[in-house]
């Protein structure tokens, strides 16, 4: 444990209100404090996370996030919008990515103050919206394309959006990525990709669900290794079965290929089944998903919120070489009114994980959480992750959260 420095003092004052809460990938923005010169932008979040794995010692973190940030009234279709970012640990008994020390498993919430958003929106065209400047970006369910929300510092973009709905029922986004500003944070070697990358998102509500083309053509400069092109098209809804019960279903499928400064040179196939069934506030979801691997390159998505994937224990942000193939089930319960509070969420899964052919286990994990939202500012989770490992590269591990959020 070390000395509060003048970073960690900052990001404390931003974070004097109490609160509770943690999304994997939180909604468009905190909530805002309008002001007839505009809105005042705030969250703060403090979390635990204890880490056990094999062959390390047992880690342990809390730290504390703030944002705090201003957005202008509407002048004439502009709006801008500017945040600041910072996160210190409180507790530092883990290996941050940046600073190790490397007895420890990672926690990859490392301290920093930065630059998190400073974006200007032009909403000039009809049902058009452009953003230019860091901004977050989320397409689709971040399987793609995300901001890491869970994450301490969040992953942001130096970008431009164009977003429109003009083309009903089509809704088309475009963006341009100029830089990605990672989790790692300024200080880190990794913290930021310099990109060239263009992303195509298209949407469409379709009799049978939603229907999702997207074309993502990754280019980093200085982290090859990760440009790709991937094309695909995905399609998920529900079907009413009967005034109580309802169907749900998703089927995903992409192609991946080198582009840009990649070196090398592969063609590989993600795809995604899934089906379940929901009944009032309980649902349950049986999944397949598949990501290729040819023994040299694997199918990667190196822009997601990779977090909500392949279990919470993050054993598997990158694709293993031979691919991989996760089976879960997963159950969540949402709690109208609970005796707490305004809303509550529980939910567990269960995922075998194998390489991509299903030949080689990987391991298996169980996941449990619980989310009690106690009032529109506040909320607070309790999560668990526990990674029973197959083979020698893949270690067991056991993960744990408590955060706390508050927002205004």
């Amino acid at each position: 444990m070390k000395p509060f420095t003048p970073s960690a003092l900052l990001a404390l004052a931003l974070t004097v209100a109490p609160g509770v809460a943690l999304a994997q990938t939180p909604a468009a923005g905190p909530a805002a404090a309008s002001t007839q010169t505009g809105d005042i932008l705030f969250d703060g979040r403090l979390r635990y996370e204890g880490v056990s794995q094999d062959g390390l010692d047992d880690a342990t973190a809390v730290t504390l996030r703030a944002r705090l940030g201003w957005q202008s009234p509407d002048w004439s279709g502009f709006r801008l919008l500017v945040e600041g970012e910072g996160v210190v640990a409180l507790v530092d008994d883990y290996n941050d990515t940046i600073r190790g020390p490397a007895r420890y498993p990672v926690v990859a919430d490392p301290e920093g103050v930065e630059l998190n958003r400073l974006q200007l929106t032009w909403t000039g065209l009809p049902d058009t919206e452009v953003v230019l400047g860091r901004q977050r970006v989320i397409l689709g369910n971040a399987r793609f394309v995300g901001n890491v929300g869970f994450r301490q510092n969040e992953q942001t973009f130096d970008a431009v959006k164009v977003t429109t709905r003009a083309l009903k029922p089509l809704t088309v986004t475009y963006v341009w990525i100029d830089r990605v500003q990672r989790i790692f944070g300024d200080d880190s070697p990794v913290g930021e990709w310099n990109s060239d990358s263009h992303l195509i998102n298209v949407e469409a509500v379709t009799p049978v669900g939603r229907l999702t083309t997207y074309g993502y053509l990754l280019d980093f400069a200085n982290a090859p290794a990760q440009s790709s092109a991937t094309w695909g098209a995905r399609l998920e809804g529900s079907h009413a079965l009967s005034p109580d019960w309802s169907a749900l279903y998703a089927i995903d499928y992409a192609r991946q290929s080198e582009y840009g400064t990649n070196p090398a040179n592969f063609d590989l196939d993600y795809g995604l089944v899934s089906a379940g069934l929901k009944r009032g506030a309980l649902s349950g979801v049986l999944a397949l998903e598949r990501l290729d691997g040819n023994g040299a390159q694997a199918f990667q998505t190196p822009l997601a919120t990779l977090h909500a994937f392949q279990g919470w224990a993050d054993v598997f942000l990158n694709t293993p070489r031979n691919g991989l193939r996760d089976v879960s089930a997963t159950v969540s319960y949402a709690i109208a009114h609970p005796p707490v509070g305004r809303s509550a969420t529980i939910a567990a899964a269960w995922r075998d994980i194998h390489d991509a052919g299903g030949d080689n286990r990987y391991g298996r994990e169980f996941d449990v959480s619980g989310r009690l939202v106690l009032d529109p500012r506040r909320a607070i989770e309790i999560k668990a992750a526990h990674f029973d490992g197959a083979q020698p590269a893949f270690a067991d591990r056991t993960k744990i959260w408590v955060a706390m959020d508050y927002r205004f």
